[in-house]
């Protein structure tokens, strides 16, 4: 081992910076799960199994709750589907929330199944304001929450008409009209979405809608499309209105395995400061100063620290510009050139190693620290997380 440089790293690291205070809004339960107030930022997803097929629902939940998800919805429009819940609810380690249209017989068949919540959207289901007394009572005496879902695409016909298409105030109008029918009847637990395709008109909606009541807010891009467009367009949003205060709980809803959304939803709260941070991953871009392949040793490092969840921040570099000062902020680090490669432990060169052997040190060094991490933090507590590569430079 070489001589220990010291870099001068920081005896404590700061905790990540909030950009914005959240918006206090009214706490809610689904299931055993806060949700508003003080509560933490949540991420849900949405099975794509038949929900009557409980074995494969539940074995979708199984891998959604491994990835990060904290709640899930599961749809719900046949009788099958509605019989299958109580032992979905029963059964499911996160809240299950289930997802109604049309039919307002499987709002109450879900509240009386034990689910966490019941989505309604307000806009198809066949008379719904005169079944809101007959739901509110339901939800109160089950002790079940309510989500009122309004949909830029399902918007109710008399406000289409009113405003001729889907705008942020037709949204907030749907919206608020539903809280304040809910509100009539002393049913004060639910959550509001207003969610809609296109990312200004939604960030909007929810800027009125957030300014008109505290209600707790779901954050939502419907139809955002497949995976590469679907994740920019929610980051978008998400992060201009999480950047305001505004969102207590959010879904991204891509064209892609549901397990994605959670990843991307996880991460994108890392990277806002809403949840502890995880293994992170900081690498150059491509760069004519790079010495070395670093999308390649990127690459590795990653495939070698799958599954690894300690809040582990590990910097691939391949120049001498941006290469010490990450090394200095990161856990662990290397940057490499002209054939060698040093390997930077908090701030400190502990070794110069061949370039062919990076990796497999880095690694190794990698897997001390995070499985000392790991016993320090607890191993509940780094559950169901996934590592995520940022770029520098």
């Amino acid at each position: 081992m070489s001589d220990v440089i010291d870099l001068g790293i920081p005896s404590v690291r700061a905790e990540a910076p909030v950009l914005a205070p959240r918006r206090p809004t009214r706490k809610i339960r689904v299931g055993g799960l806060e949700v508003g107030g003080d509560a933490p930022v949540t991420v849900q997803s949405m099975t794509t199994t038949k929900t009557h097929d409980i074995g494969a629902t539940l074995q979708q939940i199984a891998e959604l709750t491994a990835a990060g998800c904290d709640i899930v919805r599961v749809a719900c429009p046949t009788d099958k589907d509605a019989a299958a819940l109580p032992v979905i609810a029963r059964q499911s380690r996160i809240p299950v929330i289930a997802d109604i249209h049309f039919n307002p017989k499987y709002v109450f068949a879900a509240i009386e199944a034990g689910c966490g919540a019941v989505r309604v959207n307000p806009g198809n289901i066949r008379k719904f304001d005169d079944r809101v007394a007959e739901i509110c009572k339901a939800a109160s005496d089950h002790g079940v929450s309510l989500r009122i879902g309004v949909n830029g695409g399902s918007l109710d016909p008399r406000l289409l008409k009113k405003y001729g298409k889907a705008t942020p105030e037709a949204l907030v109008e749907s919206a608020t009209w539903e809280a304040g029918l809910f509100e009539e009847n002393d049913f004060h637990d639910f959550k509001i979405s207003v969610k809609h395709h296109d990312v200004v008109t939604m960030v909007q909606a929810y800027r009125l809608l957030s300014q008109a009541g505290r209600w707790p807010l779901h954050l939502g891009v419907t139809e955002a499309g497949p995976a590469f467009q679907g994740t920019i367009k929610s980051c978008a949003a998400f992060g201009t209105l999480l950047a305001e205060g505004i969102g207590d709980t959010i879904r991204v809803s891509l064209s892609a395995p549901p397990v994605e959304e959670v990843k991307v939803g996880t991460k994108l709260l890392e990277f806002m400061g809403l949840r502890q941070r995880q293994l992170e991953i900081v690498s150059c871009p491509s760069c004519g100063r790079a010495q070395v392949d670093v999308w390649s040793l990127a690459e590795q490092v990653e495939e070698g620290l799958k599954g690894v969840t300690a809040p582990l921040r590990v910097a691939v570099m391949g120049c001498v510009v941006n290469g010490p000062g990450e090394a200095r902020e990161a856990d662990l680090g290397c940057a490499s050139g002209n054939g060698k490669g040093q390997i930077f432990v908090r701030g400190k060169v502990v070794e110069t190693v061949r370039e062919e052997q990076v990796v497999e040190t880095l690694l190794r060094y990698a897997q001390d620290m995070a499985e000392d991490m790991t016993r320090e933090l607890g191993e509940e507590a780094l559950a169901g997380t996934a590592p995520m590569v940022s770029a520098a430079g």
